[in-house]
């Protein structure tokens, strides 16, 4: 993910918390609501900087969240456990079924640098021209503002209003207008974690002060998981040495760039992968995710 470096602090391994009066200041006015989320932007620009930042791994996790929040608009009972399922264990010609299919928009959309090319192939049913059009030809001017907020959320109101029950593919239309503005490579889901699912039926400028409380509350998930996930890959690569299986070094890349995989998915014989994903718990490197017997799941 391409982003400007920047020195967080003296120590290289501390993602800093989000300054406590960015989440907890009262945004009494739309100017304040503004500054605060403009605050939380600049403060995740620096995070997303750091170098020790597992960057494909944080936008999966997120990617996951913001799967569960887009199936929990749609009324819809899949929750975390159920959406890894539906994508770990699809098998050729399966169909993941309609929260699998959102889940894995999501993680499409995240993993390849912003294009046309990348969010078709993140979300195959809707054209190429179309995406195109949101993307290079969709002035918000019309909406007052330009700038990134106001344009993600111009986007995010008029996709919302061809495609109404669509809600994952507004939000990523939306995010992806967004990196574009702000000059990320990747697109992050901010806007999935943040809005609640009554914001989504607002317009204009109800909308557009939605999405900037959304930023604010989802660059706190955002820090906090970031954050977290530093400190658990440092420690994958910690103990990464340790390991003397064949395979074990590419394993060990995949779990630094995926949320979630079953032992089958790694490089390793069955058998000789179920022993490595055992031995990472141990090491305390990873987690099984399902609490499962069988069928388990790995992650950082």
């Amino acid at each position: 993910m391409t982003y400007q470096s920047a020195t967080i602090s003296d120590d290289l391994n501390a993602v800093p918390q989000l300054p406590a009066w960015v989440t907890s200041g009262r945004a009494e006015t739309p100017e304040d609501v503004v500054f605060l989320s403009g605050a939380a932007l600049a403060h995740l620009h620096l995070v997303l900087g750091h170098r020790d930042v597992p960057q494909a791994l944080l936008r999966s996790r997120l990617a996951l969240s913001a799967a569960e929040a887009c199936v929990t608009h749609q009324g819809r009972p899949e929750r975390v456990s159920e959406l890894r399922d539906a994508v770990a264990f699809l098998q050729p010609g399966d169909s993941p079924g309609p929260a699998g299919e959102v889940y894995g928009s999501w993680r499409r959309a995240v993993e390849r640098p912003v294009s046309v090319k990348a969010l078709h192939r993140a979300m195959p049913g809707v054209e190429v021209e179309q995406i195109a059009a949101w993307l290079d030809g969709y002035d918000p001017r019309g909406a007052g503002q330009g700038g990134p907020i106001a344009r993600a959320a111009a986007i995010l109101q008029a996709a919302l209003a061809e495609r109404p029950r669509d809600h994952a593919t507004a939000l990523i239309l939306a995010v992806a207008a967004l990196a574009q503005a702000l000059g990320w490579s990747h697109v992050l889901p901010l806007l999935a974690l943040g809005l609640k699912r009554g914001d989504l039926r607002k317009t204009g400028e109800e909308l557009r002060l939605a999405c900037h409380r959304a930023i604010v509350r989802a660059t706190a998930e955002a820090t906090r998981e970031a954050a977290d996930l530093t400190r658990r890959a440092a420690r994958l690569r910690e103990v990464a040495p340790k390991l003397r299986a064949n395979g074990a070094e590419e394993a060990v890349e995949m779990f630094l760039t995926r949320d979630a995989m079953a032992p089958s998915a790694l490089p390793l014989p069955d058998r000789a992968a179920r022993r490595l994903c055992d031995r990472l718990v141990d090491l305390g490197a990873v987690r099984e995710l399902t609490g499962r017997d069988t069928f388990r799941l790995y992650g950082v």
